[in-house]
């Protein structure tokens, strides 16, 4: 029997929707599967076990990372890769993944693009997570929730997308709750965490608190791209209480951690055009569409805001500065990236109206 390369390991919990959906693109690159079950009772356990032989029971402690490493610690590969239950991987990011496997692998850890968020066929929202692990090097995932693995190692970046496909909602306190029982228990939470808890608040509409915590985040030694998106996280905790001068000044204070990124550059175009300060919002909006977004650093990407949207709001602005053709131009650009998106359409046949009278 020649050694395994690459065991795929999961945790799951109650996935009867999704979870053949995403073993049957494991099984194209895998040479083992493993799955950790923590509690399931609706005929997941059944399913999984048309696939694997290697399924195992873990008592649901409240720690992600804890069955994650369990599962880590009973695969046999030279190499170890995750994913979550609801989990895709097309055809050809399958074959790449194989491909890289089948290489001489000099590397290791490899990061993955994690595409969050589709508009149709579009990908709107990714960012690279650490995804594959060279087995004798003991990686581990350390955090409660939103569990990661500290980067070490030969470490490379790969084209291998996988795509994250809810089909249900999750349970919007989850994750909250995790924290909340951390806190009860008097442990500290460390600079990561912070900022995880603070974005949590933000989600379920805690909005003080959110501010409380992420400005006390902000205070401290954390990681660039966290201080970054937590910058952005408090213009939408602020502006939830009405407090939006403070809101905008957190955008301004983001850019004191690395240049500027398309969604802070969107959300000043935006406080601009709301100002009927038109050629400011322009700027900004053009801003977006140039910046770097720090996708290799691990930052969250919504490519909308480096494209699409940047493109339709300077097709709104230059409307109404009168410079119809520049207008038009930009929304055939947004066009271009979304040709069924309804702004779009109705602004190209206002175009058409509006130009063909002027001609």
């Amino acid at each position: 029997m020649k050694d395994m390369k690459l065991s795929v390991c999961l945790i799951v919990k109650d996935e009867r929707e999704v979870i053949a959906r995403c073993l049957e693109c494991a099984l194209k690159f895998a040479d083992e599967i493993v799955i950790v079950d923590t509690g399931s009772s609706d005929g997941t356990l059944e399913i999984v076990k048309e696939f694997t032989d290697k399924v195992y029971s873990y008592e649901w402690n409240y720690d992600f990372s804890a069955a994650r490493n369990y599962a880590f610690d009973k695969a046999g590969g030279e190499f170890l890769m995750w994913l979550d239950a609801d989990d895709v991987v097309t055809d050809e990011n399958c074959e790449k993944i194989k491909k890289l496997m089948e290489s001489d692998s000099q590397f290791d850890m490899a990061f993955l693009p994690y595409v969050a968020a589709l508009d149709g066929d579009t990908v709107t929202f990714v960012y690279y997570r650490e995804r594959i692990f060279r087995r004798k090097l003991n990686y581990k995932f350390s955090g409660a929730v939103h569990e990661a693995v500290e980067p070490s190692g030969r470490i490379i970046y790969y084209d291998a997308e996988i795509f994250h496909k809810k089909v249900k909602a999750g349970n919007p306190l989850r994750n909250l709750v995790i924290y909340q029982k951390l806190i009860a228990q008097g442990i500290c939470l460390n600079e990561r965490e912070k900022f995880y808890y603070g974005r949590e608040l933000l989600f379920n509409k805690m909005y003080r608190e959110s501010i409380a915590v992420l400005e006390y985040f902000l205070n401290g030694d954390g990681w660039t791209e966290n201080k970054i998106e937590a910058c952005i996280n408090l213009f939408r905790a602020y502006s939830a209480v009405g407090r939006i001068q403070e809101g905008i000044n957190c955008i301004f204070k983001s850019f004191l951690y690395a240049a500027p990124r398309s969604e802070a550059c969107c959300i000043l175009g935006g406080y601009f055009a709301d100002k009927n300060d038109f050629n400011s919002a322009i700027y900004w909006y053009q801003s977006a569409i140039n910046a770097d977004n720090g996708l290799k650093n691990g930052g969250f990407v919504n490519r909308d805001f480096c494209g699409f949207i940047p493109y339709i709001q300077l097709c709104v602005l230059y409307d109404r500065l009168g410079d119809y053709k520049l207008a038009k131009r930009y929304n055939d650009l947004a066009g271009n990236l979304k040709p069924n998106n309804e702004s779009y359409l109705k602004n190209k046949i206002y175009f058409e109206k509006k130009l063909g009278k002027q001609e």
